[in-house]
C-alpha cells in the first residue's frame, strides 16, 4: 500500500496529521486544565525529549537504509551494463558467422533489458520483459556451450562462458534488488511517531496558542526528510531515480547503430 501511494500524498496527509495532533495535544491539556487549575504536566520534559529522540534516531535509520537500496540499485546498473558489455566484446573473439549470431542475440537482449526498466512499475510488463530476456539469454548460453563442445582452442569459450553467466546473475540481483525496500511496519511506526511526537509537544506546550511558524517549520523539515526516503527507495519514480545510470546500457544499444553491425 505504501509503495503504490503517491509520495507527495501520504506526506502531505501526515503534515497536516501532525498539525492536528499538535492542536489536540493542546486541547487536551487545556481541557484539563481546566478541569483541574492545579494540574501541571512539568514530568513531560524527559518523555517529550526521548520520545522526539527516538523519532529522530528512525528518521536517520531508515533514511540511511532507503539511500542504501538506492546505491545498490545504482551499481548493480552499472554492474550489469558492464557484464553486457564484456560479454559483447568478446563475441569478436568467434569467427564472423558466429559473432554476427551472438551479435544479434545481444542486441535483441540488451533492447529487453532497456524495456525491463522503462515499463517503470507496470509489473505485468516487468514480467514479460523479464521472461523475454530470459529466453534471449537461454539462446546465448546454448550458442556459447555448443560452441564449447566443439574440438579446437578453448580459449574463446573460457573467455565467453563466464562473461555470460555473469551477464545472467546479473538479471536476479537487479531484480532482487528492486524488490527491496523500507518495510512498510517501520514507514508506518515513523509517521506514528511523528504524530505522537507533535501531539506531547502540544500537550507538554504552556503557551494557550499555537506558535504557527514553529510548528510549520517543524513539520515541513520532517515530512520533506520522510519524502526523501520514500522517493529514494521508488528509484523507478519521483524525483530522484536512476535513469541517468541506465544510459551505460542505452549506450551499448547505440554502439550497434555506430557501427553498423544492426545489418548484419
Amino acid at each position: 500500500m505504501l509503495y503504490t501511494a503517491p509520495a507527495l500524498l501520504l506526506v502531505g496527509l501526515l503534515f497536516i496529521g501532525i498539525i492536528i495532533f499538535h492542536r489536540l495535544g493542546l486541547w487536551v491539556r487545556q481541557y484539563q486544565k481546566k478541569k483541574d487549575p492545579s494540574y501541571e504536566s512539568d514530568g513531560l520534559g524527559p518523555l517529550e525529549g526521548a520520545l522526539l529522540g527516538l523519532l529522530s534516531l528512525l528518521l536517520a535509520f531508515t533514511f540511511n537504509q532507503s539511500a542504501s537500496h538506492y546505491d545498490t540499485r545504482r551499481d548493480l546498473l552499472v554492474g550489469e551494463s558492464n557484464d553486457i558489455g564484456t560479454a559483447l566484446l568478446r563475441a569478436d573473439l568467434y569467427p564472423d558467422s558466429l559473432r554476427a549470431a551472438f551479435r544479434r542475440d545481444f542486441k535483441e537482449y540488451i533492447t529487453e533489458r532497456i524495456a525491463y526498466y522503462e515499463v517503470g512499475n507496470d509489473e505485468e510488463a516487468i514480467q514479460t520483459a523479464l521472461q523475454k530476456a530470459s529466453v534471449l539469454s537461454e539462446r546465448i548460453w546454448q550458442r556459447a556451450a555448443s560452441v564449447s563442445r566443439q574440438p579446437g582452442d578453448p580459449t574463446r569459450s573460457m573467455q565467453m562462458v563466464p562473461a555470460i553467466n555473469n551477464m545472467i546473475d546479473a538479471v536476479s540481483k537487479r531484480e532482487e534488488a528492486r524488490k527491496k525496500h523500507v518495510p512498510d511496519s517501520i514507514v508506518w511506526l515513523l509517521f506514528l511517531l511523528c504524530l505522537t511526537g507533535s501531539f506531547i509537544v502540544g500537550y507538554a506546550s504552556k503557551s494557550r496558542k499555537i506558535d504557527w511558524v514553529i510548528l510549520c517549520s517543524y513539520s515541513i523539515m520532517t515530512v520533506m526528510t520522510i519524502f526523501l526516503i520514500l522517493d529514494l527507495d521508488r528509484p523507478r519514480r519521483g524525483i530522484i531515480d536512476t535513469s541517468s545510470v541506465h544510459e551505460n546500457i542505452r549506450g551499448l544499444l547505440n554502439s550497434f547503430q555506430e557501427s553498423g553491425s544492426e545489418t548484419q
